[in-house]
C-alpha cells in the first residue's frame, strides 16, 4: 500500500511539474511576442469557431440512368450570424447550387438551406441544424466609425486551406462595386489585406474581433490578390440579413416605372435616366410620370426623363438605384422630371417594393 501510495505522488507530482513547465514556456513565448502579434491572435483564436467552410453543389437527377448526380459549384467561405444557425456569406458563393455543405473548424459538417440572398448587394443567408452550444456568432461593429488606415483581419478558407488569418489596413472607404446582379454597391470598404479565391463570404475584423464587413471581391483579372481586395459594410449587412431571415428576401424601393435601357439613352443623347413604362395603380402613374415615346423616324415625341430624386442629381442607372437604396418602400420623395421639350417639373412619388413584384 505505501508503494502505490508512493507511486502515485510521484505521478502527481510529475504531471504537476509538466503542467507548470507547459504555462511557464506559454508565458515565456508571449512575453516574447509583440502587442500587434498578441492582438491578431487573440482575434483569430476568438473567431475561428464562427467561420466555416461553405460547398455549393448541383444536385440533378438523371431520368436516364436513374441516379444522382453532384456537380460542384465552387466554395467560399461564411460565418455563424446567430445562434438559431443562421450562416452568412455571399451570394456568389451560393449561386447555381442547390445543396450545400457547412464545415467548422473542428470538421464538424452540417447540410445547410438557403434561406435567402440579395444579388444585389451579393449577400445570401444559410441555415444548419446545429446545437447552439456549438454557434459562436461574431460581434457586429459599426461603419461610423471606421476610419483609412486602422488595422482589419480577414478569415477565410483561400483556395480551400481552411481557417487562413490574413492582415492589413482598411486602404479607402466609400468605394463602389458592381453586384453579380449588375447595380452598384456603394461604401464598400477597401482594404490591403489578401483576399483569394475561397475568402468571399468571410468576416473582414477590426482589431478588436468585431465584424466591420463580409469579404466579397478581388480588383485584378486573374482571381488573386493583388493588394486590393473589397469588402460589403456591415452596415448593408445589418440591414439586409435580417430582411432576408424574416422573409427570404429584401425590400427594394422603387419608382413603378420600368427604365429605359441604356444603350437606347446614349443613342437618344438623354441625360437622365428615361421612362420606358409607368406601372399601373402606383404611385408613379397617380402622380402623372409618363413614358417616353418615339415616332417612326426615331425622334422624341412625348414622355419623361428622370433628372433628380430627393433633390439629388440621376444622370444614368447608377446614380438612380445610389439614390434610392437610401430609401424604403413607402417613403415619399421628389422627384425631378424633364420632358421632351426639356420643361421640368417636380413631383412627389410614393416609393413602392420593386422586389415584391
Amino acid at each position: 500500500m505505501k508503494l502505490r501510495f508512493l507511486f502515485r505522488t510521484l505521478a502527481f507530482a510529475w504531471m504537476l511539474a509538466t503542467v507548470i513547465s507547459v504555462a511557464v514556456h506559454a508565458a515565456e513565448v508571449d512575453d516574447l511576442l509583440l502587442e500587434d502579434e498578441r492582438n491578431s491572435i487573440e482575434v483569430f483564436e476568438r473567431n475561428a469557431d464562427a467561420v466555416v467552410f461553405i460547398r455549393n453543389v448541383r444536385v440533378q437527377w438523371n431520368p436516364f440512368r436513374g441516379d444522382v448526380t453532384e456537380q460542384p459549384q465552387g466554395t467560399g467561405s461564411g460565418f455563424v450570424w446567430d445562434v438559431r444557425g443562421h450562416v452568412v456569406t455571399n451570394f456568389h458563393v451560393v449561386r447555381g447550387g442547390n445543396a450545400f455543405l457547412v464545415t467548422f473548424a473542428d470538421g464538424t459538417t452540417y447540410e445547410a438551406a438557403l434561406v435567402g440572398h440579395d444579388e444585389n448587394k451579393d449577400l445570401a443567408v444559410l441555415h444548419i441544424d446545429a446545437p447552439e452550444e456549438a454557434l459562436r456568432p461574431i460581434v457586429v461593429g459599426r461603419s461610423s466609425t471606421l476610419r483609412v488606415g486602422q488595422k482589419v483581419l480577414a478569415i477565410g478558407n483561400p483556395f480551400g486551406l481552411d481557417h487562413s488569418l490574413t492582415t492589413g489596413v482598411i486602404s479607402a472607404l466609400g468605394r463602389e462595386i458592381r453586384s453579380v446582379g449588375g447595380t452598384p454597391i456603394t461604401d464598400v470598404i477597401q482594404t490591403d489585406a489578401s483576399i483569394n479565391p475561397g475568402n468571399s463570404g468571410g468576416p473582414l475584423l477590426d482589431s478588436r474581433g468585431r465584424l466591420i464587413g463580409v469579404n466579397t471581391a478581388i480588383y485584378n483579372s486573374t482571381g488573386s490578390n493583388v493588394g486590393i481586395g473589397f469588402a460589403v459594410p456591415v452596415k448593408t449587412v445589418q440591414r439586409v440579413v435580417p430582411q432576408l431571415i424574416r422573409s427570404g428576401r429584401t425590400r427594394r424601393a422603387g419608382l413603378g416605372v420600368g427604365l429605359v435601357p441604356s444603350r437606347w439613352a446614349r443613342r437618344l443623347g438623354l441625360d437622365g435616366v428615361g421612362i420606358g413604362e409607368v406601372y399601373r395603380d402606383t404611385p408613379a402613374e397617380r402622380a402623372g410620370l409618363q413614358p417616353l415615346m418615339i415616332d417612326r423616324f426615331g425622334r422624341l415625341v412625348a414622355g419623361d426623363v428622370i433628372v433628380a430624386v430627393g433633390g439629388q442629381p440621376v444622370h444614368d442607372f447608377d446614380d438612380l438605384y445610389r439614390v434610392l437604396d437610401q430609401y424604403e418602400p413607402g417613403d415619399r420623395v421628389d422627384v425631378r422630371l424633364r420632358d421632351v421639350r426639356g420643361e421640368e417639373r417636380t413631383v412627389e412619388v410614393g416609393l413602392i417594393d420593386i422586389n415584391a413584384r
